[in-house]
């Protein structure tokens, strides 16, 4: 990870998350991978119920758990878990949301994307975001490992997820999005 400085300036976490269809009204949000907390406070503000956000990292974890604390955030709930190995240990269908942003060209996406959907409620919502496929994005994972948006929505369909457009969302500058509903 760059540091959090030169990382917030890749992304517009309010309208990802708009665009993306996070509602406010989400009782259960999970995300896998929070990081410095660039969507988790966002999301925090922008519904009303509980974010699960998980990280390996117990430095990341902290880090969100401070600035939650800092801004008065009660709703989010950061664990240090290696879900990728243990899933998230919560409950089946029991979240609205789950965010997989900038994680799928990592090991066993499949792996991923199936605690997602085991989750997530039937018709409960999946947010992806990765970085495009383009040399000239100046951070992400080499191209050789970067999916493209086809890839990630078969990946995604062979867990039980059906896509809601046949385009990828644009997600200026260096990203793209797929919204998915668990069927």
């Amino acid at each position: 990870m760059p540091d959090e400085a030169m990382w917030s300036t890749f992304f517009d976490p309010a309208a990802i998350l708009r665009a993306l269809g996070l509602f406010a009204d989400a009782r259960s949000v999970v995300e896998f991978g929070c990081g410095y907390g660039t969507f988790t406070l966002p999301a925090a503000r922008l519904c009303r119920g509980i974010i699960h956000a998980f990280d390996i990292e117990p430095a990341m974890v902290e880090r969100v758990r401070g600035r939650a604390a800092r801004d008065g955030l009660a709703n989010i709930i950061c664990r240090v878990r290696d879900f990728v190995s243990d899933g998230t240990g919560l409950p089946d269908g029991t979240a609205d949301y789950a965010m997989l942003f900038n994680i799928l060209h990592a090991e066993c996406p499949e792996v991923l994307l199936r605690e997602a959907c085991r989750v997530l409620r039937p018709g409960g919502l999946l947010g992806v975001i990765h970085w495009r496929h383009d040399p000239s994005t100046p951070r992400g994972p080499s191209l050789p490992i970067r999916p493209r948006a086809g890839q990630l929505r078969a990946w995604a369909e062979a867990e039980g997820f059906r896509s809601t457009a046949d385009r990828a969302i644009d997600l200026p500058p260096y990203h793209y999005g797929l919204l998915l509903i668990r069927a």
